[in-house]
Order: C-alpha cells, then sequence, then structure tokens
C-alpha cells in the first residue's frame, strides 16, 4: 500500500515505468519508427525472412507486441510466439505455429502436419491474406534442426509469392545461431539492430511516460536526467527500473523533485551497471575462440612423442642385434621407475612410454657402445662363414684348416670350450678370414704343384 502512495504524492493516475509492455506506453523512437517502417515493407511483400537484433532491455519484445497491432486484420493472418524455454522441439514449434494460423487440430505426424499446415496457407493466401509469424525471444532456438525446420517453412510458397514470412526478435546470439543453417542465413531478407536510446531520446521517454501518468508539472532535473542515461546507456528497461525506484525514494524523502543526487544513491542501491548486461548479451556473430586450458594439453603430448618415436630409429639403424638379451634389461629397469613419478604433473601418455622422452631416459643412447663391440664380429662371421661352401672339392688340409680359423670367435663368444685352438683375438675377425682365404689358395698352388710330376 504505501509502495503505490507515491502516485498520489507525484499527481499521477498510474505507474509510468512500469515494465510490463503497456501498450499505451509506447515511445516510438527514431530508431523504433525506422524498425516498424523497415519490417511493414518487408512483411508487405512476403520477403521471406526478417531479424531484429537487441541487447537485453533494448525493446525488443515491446516491438514485436506494436508491430503485431499494427498488422491489420483485413490483410493479414499474425501470430507471435514467445519462446520461455531453450528445449523447445521441432515437433511442438511446428505444431504451435499451426494452430496459431488455424489449422484445427494439428496432427501428430510430420509430413501430414505439414500438410495440413501448407493447405492452411494456401487458404490464407487464396482469401487474400498475407501469413506472418513473430517469434520472440528466437534465439533460444539454438539448434540446426530447428533452423532447418525454419528454411523449410520458408520453401512453401506459389507461384511468384511465398505462403509465410517470419521475424526473429532476439539478442545478438541469434547472428551465431544462423550459423548453424547457411542456407537458411542467405534467405534473411532483412535485419535490423536496436541500440540505446540517446540522450535526448532518453529525455522525451521519461517525459513522455511521466505525461501519459498525468504529471503535470516536472519531476526530475535536468541533471538527474544526465545520471540517469549514463547510467543506463539509454537501455528503456533500466531506465524504467531507476526511475521507478527514484520516484518511490523521493516520496519517503518527502520530496517534489528529483535531482541528481538522489538518483546516484538509487544507481549504487540497485548496482545499476549498463556493461554488465552488455557483456551478458555479448555479440555471439563470430565463433566462440576454443578456452586456451585444452590447447596446451593438446598440443603438448602430440609434440613430445613425435621426436621419441623418430629416435630409437635413428639410434640404430639396421642393427639386428640392437635388443641382446643382456645388455637392455638392466638398462631399462632403473629409467622406466624414475620417469613415472617425476611426470605425475604432464599429460599420463608420454609418460607411461619410457622411451618416449629421449632427454631424461638413458635408455635410448647407452645401446649403441655395448653393441658396437660385441654384436659386429657375430653378425660378421655369421654372413661370412657360408662364403667358403661355394667350393665342394672334399680337401683335407682345406677342411683342417677352415675349423681353426672359424671355432675360434664362436667359441669365445659362448664361452663354451677351454679346448679351443691357438688364442686369437676375437675383435679382429676380418683379419683371420683373410688369412684362411689366402691359406686355402696356397694349399691349392701346392696340390697343382705336386699333381704335375705325379701325372
Amino acid at each position: 500500500m504505501q509502495g503505490s502512495s507515491y502516485l498520489s504524492h507525484f499527481g499521477l493516475s498510474g505507474e509510468p515505468f512500469s515494465n510490463a509492455p503497456v501498450a499505451r506506453f509506447y515511445y516510438e523512437s527514431e530508431q523504433h519508427k525506422q524498425a516498424l517502417t523497415r519490417l511493414g515493407f518487408a512483411l508487405s511483400g512476403m520477403k521471406g525472412l526478417c531479424i531484429v537484433i537487441g541487447g537485453i532491455g533494448t525493446g525488443k519484445t515491446t516491438l514485436a507486441r506494436r508491430l503485431l497491432d499494427s498488422l491489420p486484420d483485413t490483410e493479414y493472418e499474425a501470430a507471435l510466439l514467445v519462446i520461455i524455454h531453450s528445449g523447445v522441439d521441432a515437433s511442438w514449434l511446428l505444431r504451435r505455429i499451426a494452430m496459431q494460423l488455424g489449422v484445427v487440430e494439428p496432427h501428430e505426424e510430420k509430413l501430414a502436419l505439414l500438410s495440413q499446415l501448407y493447405q492452411r496457407l494456401v487458404e490464407i493466401y487464396q482469401a487474400g491474406k498475407k501469413a506472418v509469424v513473430l517469434i520472440d525471444e528466437a534465439q533460444m532456438l539454438a539448434t540446426r534442426e530447428l533452423m532447418e525446420e525454419f528454411r523449410g517453412l520458408l520453401n512453401l510458397e506459389v507461384p511468384e509469392r511465398k505462403l509465410l514470412s517470419i521475424v526473429f526478435f532476439g539478442l545478438p546470439e541469434i547472428d551465431r545461431i544462423m550459423k548453424l543453417d547457411p542456407p537458411l542465413k542467405q534467405r534473411v531478407a532483412l535485419k535490423f539492430r536496436l541500440e540505446g536510446l540517446s540522450r535526448e531520446s532518453t529525455e522525451r521517454y521519461i517525459q513522455h511516460r511521466l505525461h501519459l501518468a498525468g504529471a503535470t508539472t516536472p519531476i526530475y532535473t535536468m541533471a538527474a536526467l544526465d545520471v540517469i542515461y549514463d547510467a543506463t546507456a539509454g537501455t528503456p528497461r533500466l531506465i524504467n527500473a531507476l526511475c521507478d525506484n527514484t520516484l518511490m525514494e523521493a516520496f519517503l524523502a518527502g520530496q517534489t523533485q528529483i535531482d541528481a543526487p538522489l538518483v546516484l544513491e538509487v544507481v549504487d542501491n540497485l548496482g545499476i551497471d549498463p556493461k554488465d548486461y552488455e557483456e551478458a548479451a555479448g555479440d555471439f556473430s563470430h565463433e566462440p575462440a576454443p578456452p586456451s586450458p585444452p590447447v596446451p594439453a593438446a598440443t603438448t603430448p602430440k609434440a613430445a612423442p613425435k621426436p621419441a618415436e623418430k629416435a630409437p630409429v635413428s639410434a640404430a639403424p639396421g642393427k639386428p642385434t640392437l635388443a641382446p638379451p643382456s645388455a637392455p634389461p638392466a638398462a631399462a629397469a632403473s629409467p622406466v621407475a624414475a620417469p613415472r613419478p617425476a611426470a605425475a604433473a604432464p599429460p599420463p601418455r608420454p609418460v607411461s612410454n619410457p622411451v618416449s622422452n629421449p632427454v631424461s631416459n638413458p635408455v635410448a643412447k647407452p645401446p649403441p657402445a655395448p653393441v658396437a663391440a660385441s654384436a659386429p664380429p657375430a653378425v660378421t662371421v655369421n654372413m661370412k662363414a657360408p662364403a667358403p661352401p661355394p667350393k665342394p672339392t672334399p680337401k683335407p688340409q682345406a677342411t683342417l684348416v677352415a675349423p681353426e680359423e672359424q671355432p675360434s670367435p664362436m667359441l669365445s663368444a659362448f664361452e663354451t670350450d677351454d679346448d679351443a685352438p691357438p688364442p686369437r683375438p676375437p675383435p679382429k675377425p676380418a683379419s683371420s678370414l683373410k688369412k684362411t682365404t689366402v691359406n686355402l689358395d696356397e694349399i691349392d698352388s701346392l696340390l697343382a704343384q705336386i699333381k704335375k710330376p705325379i701325372g
């Protein structure tokens, strides 16, 4: 009761700054006038899809209702849908549009429902009217499926004219939503952006509503109007909230005029900051950048394994004895246990592989040294041992000499025979092979000389 008593204090017949969309308090600013003119032209020509974008509290709903009231019933079959939940699906949306346009008992099945809707649109066209659907809070229809349904509805047409026009009213996020369906984005015939009121429009807006509420004398000083504009950035919804509270505070203080200090006090109490609403509305016309944490997390593991996978290949190119059973197990046992506790902070994949980090794991480097000393002789002997067999001649001297040269490195490698022939240095198998070849040639020449006199 006390809250409404400021009306009599200021001689008002009604609340001038209610946030409810009261038609009689509508103030037609220059930009609202332009928006209505452009939308009227697009709808009269049945041009398809129109979009009205505005920040929070800029008057989109008020404009939508004003547009609906301005369409003559004799020329238009129009409906206004206010989306209050983001969980709307395509079937609900199509049935609701069909009901608003006069379809009796909309069918549950989609194809049958579309057939009903098409027949109703043809009836409206044959009656000489234009079908128009206004969608308020259209930014909540943020799915590709819904955008495809709107595109399908806009494709319903007769020769030389579309059967349905659609107008979206919503936050700037609509720009991002339209990217979900590029073909629908190409069908946008008109886009208009609502901004905050200017300083002059803010003053006229306040005076207009006070006058319609019955005020006969100025209530706000010019300094107070300046503060109101600075605090609200010309956003009608914020202007209404601030003016309604200042009227109440002036009544409680016994003031008949509202000055700048009182407005500043109310601004501070309400915590009004237009930047908060700008950030909340945001301009979602561009795709949001990916969050920063996943980027390093995704790139770090990929960068580490690549050099690690190449390191083992380059360390031992083409050496079949790179992993003998004696050396690697001992070297791999110690480094595997060390990296795991130390690498608890980084991503788990690079740490789980003990050979993936050539810097902290010494497994990749130690093998070449021991392998070069012991493995090459074994490889050389195994590969060149088959060389003598091509000579099938059973020569006893050659047979006696070859075993002396061949068993020496093999026995020294396995260390299983203590009665080996005269010790020869194992690391020089190449020279022993050369001597074996020379001895065989000498024996052949000796045999040839012996055979001559015998023959």
